[in-house]
């Protein structure tokens, strides 16, 4: 009988301890499969963030070389930053940008300003043009600045 009882006991053990390893394997699969599915994610996250400072030096270029208009080129390139994160960051090394996009952020565009009502719509570009006038030769030098940039270090 205590022969039977530890024949029994050394099965279960071994079945515990069999379910224990494949556990563990599992985990360690899933484990190493989650940690290359975050790398990947962090890879694209990071392909995705390099683009889109791309696009910001590139039309930095293009308002320096006239082929893109000021106010617009501030539009875009204060969007990207916001999309970034980033704005934070950088508003003060680009105040003049940042001041002329939080003049001009809101203003509708296209289609939604058709429909504003022409006083209305000259209200908006007195607006910018003001803003413009004052700022241009400030941001005009900060895009040169932009068109070089590299992304700031974080800790």
């Amino acid at each position: 009988m205590p022969t039977i009882v530890i024949v029994i006991a050394s099965l279960i053990i071994i079945a515990l301890a069999s379910y224990a390893a494949h556990l563990l394997l599992t985990l360690q699969r899933r484990t190493k499969a989650n940690q290359q599915a975050q790398a990947e994610r962090q890879a694209k996250a990071e392909e995705r963030r390099q683009q889109i400072l791309t696009d910001i030096r590139y039309i930095a270029a293009a308002m320096l070389e006239d082929r893109c208009e000021l106010s617009e080129g501030v539009v875009r390139i204060g969007k990207l930053f916001d999309a970034l994160s980033m704005s934070e960051q950088v508003i003060g090394d680009f105040p003049n940008l940042f001041a002329h996009y939080d003049i001009i952020r809101e203003h509708p565009i296209m289609e939604a300003r058709k429909a504003l009502p022409k006083q209305q719509r000259m209200k908006f570009d007195f607006e910018r043009m003001k803003s413009e006038a004052e700022l241009e030769q400030a941001i005009l030098d900060e895009a040169k600045r932009i068109a070089q940039f590299d992304q700031p270090k974080t800790h």
